[in-house]
């Protein structure tokens, strides 16, 4: 019975104090919050040592309040980082898996075409040498477009070898010094290339023309070049070696295709010079001694019916 006037009592006491607690309460967080900015901006020694002593008081608590929140954020990047590796472990087993067939494919081409080359016998060509060097300097302008090279005819670098990149083909050396040479590119107004159209098997010229992307010339006039042709050296004139990539066909208009290049000038920086001949010198002066030598004899042979003495064409 006596609870009840007691409990009554205390609620008639702290009813003043709730209501004046709720109209000042904001003004003394306010004033608090200015309290401390005003602290915060003093530069006196012992304000720096109170907020020093502060922070050292509020740091672990805010290292134990933050842990939880730290592990969950931890938790949620491995479960994106799992659902990544998933996703891309699948990706890789798909690429795996038609890899595999891919493989059999080819080893089953490989041993089909060596079974073939040993019926036919066929010539091969003969290996190219490489020379590696560095692009030392720009030479180039609005009308010639070459680079300089850091080896020259003492590396055994001779005029018109072909010089490649990882990337694909870059041009060809039109001048050799001692200790340098110099690369004219495929874009240049003077360039021109033979190459084919992988697909289509159509032989053409690739002709520079001084901009990024150089053009096809002298294509059959049946030919279709389709944007996305891969374009690689023909091995025609002997200089080139078959089959070294060059780009890809960016557009056609009007007849004309135009060759967005695999290389990429303004990175071109360690370049391979190919020392490269379809067949070698040797076998070019055997060659043309060979018929000078069988014409003479004709015409020798000729000599006693005629009376007259044929000379040999050099």
């Amino acid at each position: 019975m006596a609870k009840g006037p007691r409990l009554s009592t205390l609620s008639r006491v702290a009813a003043p104090a709730r209501s004046v607690a709720q109209r000042f309460g904001l003004l003394l967080l306010m004033a608090t919050a200015i309290a401390l900015l005003i602290l915060g901006k003093t530069h006196d020694d012992g304000v720096r040592q109170m907020r020093v002593m502060a922070i050292e008081v509020a740091a672990p608590i805010l290292e134990v309040l933050s842990a939880p929140v730290i592990s969950a954020r931890h938790g949620i990047v491995e479960l994106q980082n799992f659902w990544s590796t998933n996703r891309d472990n699948e990706a890789l087993r798909e690429q795996v898996a038609r890899l595999v067939k891919w493989q059999t494919i080819a080893r089953n081409l490989e041993q089909e075409n060596a079974s073939l080359r040993a019926l036919l016998n066929p010539a091969h060509d003969p290996g190219a040498m490489f020379i590696s060097a560095r692009v030392i300097g720009d030479t180039g302008g609005l009308f010639v477009q070459s680079v300089l090279l850091n080896a020259g005819r003492r590396n055994g670098v001779a005029p018109g070898q072909a010089v490649t990149t990882a990337l694909g083909l870059a041009g060809r050396v039109v001048e050799v010094g001692q200790r340098s040479a110099r690369l004219l590119l495929l874009t240049d107004l003077n360039s021109r290339v033979p190459v084919v159209v992988e697909q289509s098997r159509h032989r053409a010229v690739l002709a520079g023309d001084n901009s990024a992307r150089p053009r096809l010339t002298f294509l059959p006039a049946n030919a279709k070049v389709s944007p996305g042709d891969r374009i690689v050296t023909s091995g025609h004139a002997g200089v080139f070696p078959p089959g070294l990539p060059v780009g890809i066909v960016s557009s056609v208009s009007e007849g004309e295709a135009r060759i967005q290049p695999f290389l990429d000038w303004s990175r071109l920086e360690y370049v391979t010079i190919l020392r490269y001949r379809a067949l070698p010198q040797a076998d070019i002066l055997r060659r043309d001694g060979l018929g000078a030598s069988t014409l003479q004899a004709q015409s020798q042979a000729q000599a006693p019916s005629t009376g007259k003495t044929v000379e040999a064409v050099p």
